[in-house]
């Protein structure tokens, strides 16, 4: 299923009781959710996009992905993204579970090779081998069950096709919306980390090409770059992943 990118607000904790054996279902509690905080969301994306947390994504993708056929942004949230790869020349179907945040899509730019439709990542409603790549931000976190979101996504992608992919690190504060699970209180944000992605995939018909990270200010460049990837991971706000589909 589709999970627009979440950037952390104590406001915002997205839990969901089940107090009383009454308990909506994790893909339709996440679309109302995210159907909520789509304004809050778009408030806020271009300066992600453009100065912060996101502003090496772009550059990252570039070094790898051919600008052939169209490219799925999968979580696309406001379309920010999606904007920012148009720009560089690749075609772009910008995909996302939130009605709200595809309306916030389509209103931001248009452009004959940038397009937007509302998609569950659970049941991307594309043929076999449709994409020549995609770019998934902070999306697999928001999962019920990553495995079989990774495996749709591997249905619709092309032979060879690369995969950028963002997963939240241990340092970024939208993790504490999982944090009530402690609490026998259902979440829609899963635990998974990057170490435990990577070898999700790799397991699941992919080969991982190069990964970096993103960190907080308070962490010095200049010690994480003798680090071995696993202390990279640990102390990252985001690992992206550059995947190619085998």
């Amino acid at each position: 299923m589709f999970f627009a990118p979440f950037c952390y607000n104590k406001r915002n904790m997205f839990i969901f009781s089940k107090r009383g054996g009454v308990m909506r279902g994790w893909h339709k509690e996440a679309e109302k959710q995210w159907d909520e905080r789509a304004e809050w969301w778009h408030q806020s994306s271009e300066e992600m996009w453009e100065r912060g947390s996101r502003k090496t994504i772009i550059p990252f993708v570039t070094t790898y992905m051919p600008k052939e056929g169209y490219i799925a942004d999968i979580g696309c949230g406001d379309g920010y993204g999606s904007y920012k790869l148009c720009q560089q020349g690749y075609r772009v179907i910008g995909l996302d579970l939130s009605s709200e945040m595809i309306e916030l899509a389509k209103n931001r730019r248009t452009h004959e090779h940038l397009h937007f439709q509302q998609a569950d990542i659970m049941n991307l409603p594309f043929p076999d081998e449709t994409f020549t790549g995609a770019m998934i931000i902070n999306c697999f976190e928001w999962t019920e069950r990553p495995l079989a979101a990774l495996e749709e996504v591997r249905r619709v992608l092309k032979a060879n096709a690369y995969v950028c992919v963002g997963i939240l690190g241990p340092t970024a504060a939208p993790r504490v919306n999982s944090y009530r699970r402690l609490y026998d209180e259902a979440v829609i944000c899963n635990t998974m980390m990057p170490w435990e992605f990577e070898r999700l995939a790799t397991e699941n018909g992919f080969t991982v090409v190069d990964g970096e990270g993103v960190y907080k200010r308070e962490i010095d460049n200049s010690i994480i770059r003798h680090l071995p990837t696993e202390l990279k991971q640990a102390v990252s706000f985001m690992w992206l992943f550059m995947l190619q589909k085998r």
